[in-house]
């Protein structure tokens, strides 16, 4: 961001830092909240989601300003701009044969993650599995106004929509791949779906698109089959589209065999797919989307590498620039490039040589630290801070739905008291 929008921002952050820290009270309205997810999932649903996991929601709201909202969605419409460039296609597409396979979907649910800060929104990471959207959009709707802010944020709220959209993007997904043939069957994907921390979103996820007339269902990739040219389910019942929950990006596990094959011949329409993750996904992009000046010569046009300051800059770990990094670690990010939810994330004060050991040994990239802003909260009475990440879940460069994630410690982990995923309001 120039200075001037920077200084923009700060003034039109005032009322939501104010709040962030002075605010306590408890919007959601948790009544509500149960009724909607039993009316969808059934009597017993939310009691037990909430019993199994007390903090995968948080009772609080996270404030922002429209002004970083703005930012935030131009540099997703940067990064897919930079997406379309022959020289960033090239980089990208060559790490994985699989890769660049290219059937037309676009990726459904892609999730941008931010920082907010004081120069403005730093993107972190882009994901293209992003979790939480459904649990979220019936999170947003069971919102109580607790002063006249909120009360103009909920308003505003398109959260009413969210079945609609989900159903067209993923019904563009298919046109994408299939023109006008009829959608018919959806199979949710994930490995061993039932023993995932976020399951309680794949039923949500089944209902919704039940209700719009398709047959779905929920099952491991380890469970479907290939044979005479369609992908089958555990049941032997052909699959139309596939979305797609893995977390092996280029279905190289033995157990991802037969959607592998599928995908490769175009058997069934798979998104979000390994074309998806390797352009937009792969955290070794963040290299090249943080290099303003490759990015000119490559043709993007100047808003948008302007936009994209926004993305911290990041470089590969090697044996060449070891040295310098360690000297330097305080003052990084250490993350696996074809890494997920934290998982072997290190900040660079609190890394070992053990730990930097490890990572010598792995594909890494050092991202330049973005601190990220707090949250004041109430548990059992006391004040506390819990750092904020805000979640972009967008189609196409279209914004879906916003949340935030409140935790505490080096990444979020859904088990922090009074943390979770939390409503943005922007206002």
């Amino acid at each position: 961001m120039s200075e001037a929008a920077i200084t923009i921002a700060r003034h039109d952050r005032a009322l939501p830092d104010v709040l962030n820290r002075e605010c306590f009270c408890v919007t959601l309205d948790r009544p509500a909240f149960d009724a909607a997810l039993t009316l969808e999932a059934g009597a017993d649903f939310a009691a037990s989601l909430l019993k199994e996991r007390p903090h995968l929601v948080s009772t609080t709201p996270v404030f922002l300003a429209k002004a970083d909202r703005t930012a935030m969605l131009s540099m997703v419409k940067a990064i897919e701009a930079a997406t379309r460039l022959p020289q960033y296609r090239a980089q990208a597409l060559e790490r994985s044969v699989i890769a660049e396979r290219d059937l037309g979907p676009l990726g459904a649910f892609m999730g941008y993650d931010f920082h907010i800060t004081e120069a403005g929104p730093k993107l972190i990471e882009v994901n293209t599995n992003a979790g939480g959207a459904f649990l979220n959009a019936f999170l947003a709707r069971a919102q109580l106004a607790c002063c006249e802010p909120v009360h103009a944020a909920l308003r505003e709220d398109g959260s009413g929509a969210f079945e609609d959209v989900v159903r067209s993007m993923f019904e563009s997904e298919w046109r994408r791949q299939r023109g006008d043939a009829p959608l018919r069957s959806i199979a949710i994907v994930d490995d061993e779906p039932e023993g995932q921390y976020l399951h309680p979103e794949f039923v949500l996820a089944q209902r919704l698109l039940q209700a719009a007339g398709y047959d779905v269902v929920i099952v491991s990739a380890s469970a479907l089959q290939y044979r005479d040219g369609a992908l089958l389910d555990h049941d032997g019942r052909a699959i139309d589209l596939v979305y797609n929950r893995l977390t092996d990006f280029a279905f190289e596990a033995p157990e991802h065999g037969a959607l592998r094959e599928a995908y490769i011949d175009g058997a069934a329409v798979v998104t979000p797919n390994p074309h998806n993750h390797a352009l937009l996904a792969d955290k070794r992009n963040l290299i090249n989307l943080s290099d303003q000046t490759l990015l000119t010569s490559w043709g993007l046009p100047p808003e948008q590498v302007e936009a994209l300051r926004g993305v911290p800059p990041c470089v590969v770990v090697t044996a060449a620039n070891a040295d310098a990094l360690w000297a330097e670690r305080k003052r990084y990010y250490f993350k696996p490039a074809d890494g997920h939810a934290g998982k072997a994330v290190y900040r660079g004060e609190k890394l070992t040589r053990g730990a930097w050991g490890e990572i010598l040994k792995r594909k890494y990239i050092a991202q330049e630290v973005a601190v990220p802003s707090e949250r004041m909260i109430e548990v059992d009475g006391a004040r506390v801070a819990r750092k904020s990440d805000v979640r972009l879940y967008t189609y196409d460069g279209v914004l879906i739905l916003a949340a935030a994630r409140l935790y505490q410690g080096q990444t979020t982990n859904f088990r922090t008291p009074g943390g979770g995923f939390a409503p943005v309001f922007f206002i």
